[in-house]
């Protein structure tokens, strides 16, 4: 699933629309005006005014320091449709330099579509700064086909006040699944419509938490070589069965279900509600504008402590680009997305004159002294309370990382009947709900 909201947050904007004509995407003229050209999208739309300012200075900023080459933005809303991407592809009409969704990637190389890279890494300075695992969603048998640019994992975000009120210990959040079930009984006992735990289980984003929720005590979805479901399993079961008892014997999760992510946000915004998973981005929207206050919003790690759901998105290259094209592609992500401390998304002090949010704990792209000097810099403007993200960030390193399941959306699809039916129905049989879905997904994934 993608995430919501802009800039740090900023994980979908702009393709080129299929109404461009080919050379207008992918354009084979390189050289125009003794220039290497690239076109490149993902550029915020004119409603954003401010991260479109700021995409526009770093693009001049990029071309005075590299008076050879000429970048050329495209943008629209999102940065991927899923209803156009894949024609894009195939018709050719795909910009030299790409914004692709991590769950894509392996599927743009297996079509054809991505230009190798590797012969070309030594132009991009930061890859070896990069977190490995991030890295290697781009990697496929040995060779580099795109570039990171940001990353998340799945938390627990929960409300210190309802917590205090509650007699818990905000600065000591759950840690299992059995303390997750504890506080949140403990938070709706407070009563006026309060609810201690929320999950989403409609369009999809039920398939999506019970994902990150199996992923949290050690199971997965598929089987290592993506051809069997893995989700009749203890740890399966262990989900719903938790899901299950919240709902119906705790009666914690309130009575109002086949939530999804905006009815979620609505309810932690207006402070009546304890916990929910979701990524740090999730912080700012809940504030800004969902009601909500900074001081009172903390993050924990996945509960479990077995694993966690990761995302993000990078840039890919056409596979018609010419070298010249590659090189140029590579210094222009260096210079706008991969400078520790500057650039589009890692100017801090530029962010933070915005009243836009500094301080939360992802995207963490980088390692060692990268790492070191960015989180440096975003400590020195921040302008959120960032202790209350610190058990996140501990917790995380002991947490196995683990993107989406391929054929995700058709997956989650079919998770979400298994999930909305737990939360719906007090009878509904664990055994068999998991038995059925696990036929569906096996399906799924011969046909894929």
């Amino acid at each position: 699933m993608s995430r919501t909201g802009f800039r740090r947050t900023f994980a979908a904007l702009s393709v080129c629309s299929l109404a461009l004509t080919v050379s207008a995407c992918g354009s084979d003229d390189d050289t125009a005006s003794g220039k290497t050209r690239i076109t490149v999208n993902c550029m915020p739309p004119k409603s954003a005014k401010v991260d479109r300012r700021f995409f526009e200075e770093d693009v001049a900023a990029f071309e005075k320091a590299h008076p050879d080459i000429d970048v050329v933005p495209h943008d629209a809303f999102p940065c991927q449709d899923p209803k156009t991407f894949d024609a894009k592809l195939a018709g050719g009409q795909m910009e030299d330099v790409f914004y692709t969704y991590f769950t894509d990637a392996r599927h743009v190389v297996d079509i054809g579509q991505a230009a190798d890279l590797t012969p070309y890494l030594k132009e991009l300075k930061s890859y070896g700064t990069i977190q490995r695992q991030l890295r290697d969603i781009y990697t496929v048998d040995g060779k580099v086909y795109g570039i990171p640019r940001t990353g998340y994992s799945m938390g627990l975000i929960y409300n210190r006040a309802l917590f205090e009120k509650a007699g818990l210990d905000p600065d000591r959040p759950p840690a299992t699944w059995d303390e997750v079930r504890t506080a949140a009984k403990r938070i709706a006992d407070l009563g006026d419509g309060t609810v201690g735990y929320a999950d989403y289980s409609a369009q999809n984003q039920g398939g999506w938490h019970f994902t990150a929720e199996l992923y949290s005590q050690g199971g997965d979805v598929v089987d290592a070589d993506g051809e069997k479901a893995t989700i009749d399993t203890p740890e399966g079961h262990a989900v719903l069965r938790t899901l299950h008892d919240m709902r119906w014997k705790d009666e914690s999760m309130g009575s109002k279900q086949l939530l999804v992510i905006n009815d979620v946000q609505q309810m932690m915004g207006s402070g009546k509600l304890g916990m929910y998973l979701a990524a740090p981005d999730n912080i700012p929207i809940l504030v800004k504008e969902k009601g909500g206050d900074y001081k009172d919003l903390a993050l924990a790690p996945m509960p479990g402590g077995k694993g966690t759901l990761i995302g993000g998105d990078g840039y890919m290259f056409n596979k018609k680009a010419s070298p010249e094209q590659i090189r140029a592609g590579l210094k222009w992500l260096d210079a706008m997305f991969l400078t520790p401390g500057d650039g589009f998304l890692g100017d801090y002090a530029r962010a933070k004159k915005q009243d836009a949010p500094v301080g939360l704990p992802e995207p963490r792209l980088f390692t060692g002294a990268a790492d070191a000097k960015d989180q440096q810099v975003k400590k020195a403007n921040a302008n959120v309370p960032v202790d209350n993200y610190q058990s996140f960030l501990d917790g995380n390193q002991n947490l196995e990382m683990k993107i989406e399941p391929p054929n995700a959306q058709q997956i989650y699809s079919v998770l979400d009947g298994v999930v909305s039916a737990v939360l719906t129905k007090e009878d509904a049989d664990i055994d068999t709900l998991l038995k059925d879905a696990s036929g569906k997904i096996d399906g799924i994934l011969a046909r894929s």
